[in-house]
């Protein structure tokens, strides 16, 4: 396969999944009335999920700077297995469940001033956090697929120049969805 075409399906599979998550993070198609059992696991498994994938990614920048390709290749499938896993997750999750909002001590979906002093200033780092995670994440899956391709045909000076940029980007977007999870967990009300 030559690079452009290549392109085009990371282009392609990348406006794909940004239009999934925007359509059903938005009910434009409505959720069932009533929510499956797994629904409320479903943002534990998230987190255990970036965890794992954060946990993953030092582990592979260990090997590869040890020299051991073979190893850095596997962690990094595993990461990308996981992180797909990830976000099918995520993408079921925001379909089913309701909205929660940060603060919502109550559940009715409302912030009252009670519950906004309660959070204080708090809420913007919270906010800065879930919207760095939410813009980076959108944005390091073209680099991720790029950059698996770029080290699956073993083109390595180009590899390592997009990871420069995907290693961090990717790792921060998993840490903070851990952040994001531990954060916003309290205020989950089904």
């Amino acid at each position: 396969m030559n690079d452009k075409l290549i392109f085009r399906f990371i282009a392609g599979v990348s406006i794909f999944v940004f239009l999934v998550v925007l359509i059903l993070n938005r009910k434009l198609i409505p959720a069932p009335e009533v929510l499956p059992s797994f629904t409320y696991f479903l943002p534990k498994l998230n987190a255990m999920l970036n965890g794992t994938c954060s946990v993953l990614l030092v582990v592979s920048l260990y090997f590869i700077r040890k020299g051991n390709i073979a190893v850095h290749k596997r962690i990094n499938i595993a990461a990308f297995c996981l992180s797909a896993l990830f976000l099918v997750s995520y993408i079921v999750f925001h379909y089913l469940a309701p909205e929660t909002r940060y603060g919502d001590l109550d559940g009715d979906g409302q912030l009252s001033a009670l519950e906004i002093g309660a959070v204080g200033s708090f809420r913007y780092v919270y906010y800065f956090i879930l919207i760095t995670h939410i813009v980076l994440a959108a944005a390091v899956l073209p680099l991720i697929l790029l950059s698996f391709y770029r080290g699956l045909q073993m083109q390595v000076e180009k590899h390592k120049k997009l990871v420069r940029w995907t290693f961090p980007i990717w790792l921060y977007v998993t840490v903070t969805g851990v952040i994001v999870y531990l954060l916003i967990s309290p205020y989950y009300h089904f």
